[in-house]
């Protein structure tokens, strides 16, 4: 399972109020150079991307690493399609947990282990609209009980 150590990069909120997370893993991410550097300067965003599972390989569609400034004929496409590196087992293991209705792979974070950069998945089920209101009430009965403790105790 996976464990974030370093410096995170970029972190995926909104895949937490749309999905129930049922269980995480720790990807490496194959990239160039220039998106290394990009990537140390944190421009990078997941919040539209998705994952998907083809010919036995996974791959990220929709990650946005900005191009690098002094990278000029080096920058990749910040929006190109990007390799996940898992073991096998793994994939074939998500790959039969996402034949399941309802069931998808979501990228939760992006940061730096050591000088390798991770994504950290999810195999995630979607939340219906009761499930997100529900969320949304718990959220607001803490927060109006942590206001209500912090008057009367220092008010």
């Amino acid at each position: 399972m996976a464990k974030t150590q370093g410096k995170l990069i970029a972190n995926n909120k909104k895949a937490y109020h749309d999905y129930f997370i049922l269980d995480t893993y720790e990807a490496g991410i194959a990239l160039a150079g220039t998106e290394v550097k990009s990537l140390r300067m944190g421009k990078c965003s997941i919040k539209e991307a998705f994952i998907r599972i083809e010919n036995g390989e996974i791959f990220i569609y929709g990650m946005h690493i900005s191009p690098y400034e002094k990278g000029n004929i080096f920058n990749k496409d910040p929006l190109r399609v990007r390799k996940l590196l898992l073991h096998k087992s793994e994939i074939n293991k998500l790959l039969g947990k996402i034949k399941e209705k309802g069931m998808a792979i979501v990228p939760l974070r992006v940061y730096f282990s050591g000088s390798l950069v991770k994504v950290e998945i999810g195999l995630a089920k979607g939340k219906k609209l009761y499930d997100k209101r529900d969320d949304i009430a718990k959220k607001d009965q803490k927060r109006e009980a942590e206001r209500d403790f912090k008057v009367r105790n220092f008010g």
